[in-house]
């Protein structure tokens, strides 16, 4: 999630940067003509990539912190128990 989000940031800025470079009354972008309109369109998708890559990016993040933190409090539970268990047949040996 995280790199997907990464690329489409990436795609939409290298869109914008390009499209700011336009040579005047020419619509052209990364060295194909087009109409201004269409290169209007262009920059338009490009903040919609820009945008929907951050949610990407925001949304993976939180996600493997979660998992990263379930884990832990997983490993901690999962030694506790071990340690119960230990006990509990200690207990059972010695009567």
């Amino acid at each position: 999630m995280v790199i997907l989000g990464l690329l489409l940031i990436g795609a939409g800025a290298i869109a914008i940067l390009s499209a700011l470079f336009v040579s005047e009354g020419r619509g052209e972008l990364l060295g194909i003509d087009m109409p201004i309109l269409a290169v209007f369109l262009v920059g338009v998708g490009a903040g919609a990539a820009i945008l929907w890559g951050y949610t990407i990016l925001k949304y993976g993040a939180k996600r493997e912190l979660r998992a990263r933190r379930e884990r832990k409090e997983l490993n901690e539970l999962s030694a506790k128990l071990e340690k119960a268990d230990e006990d509990r047949k200690r207990d059972d040996e010695s009567l």
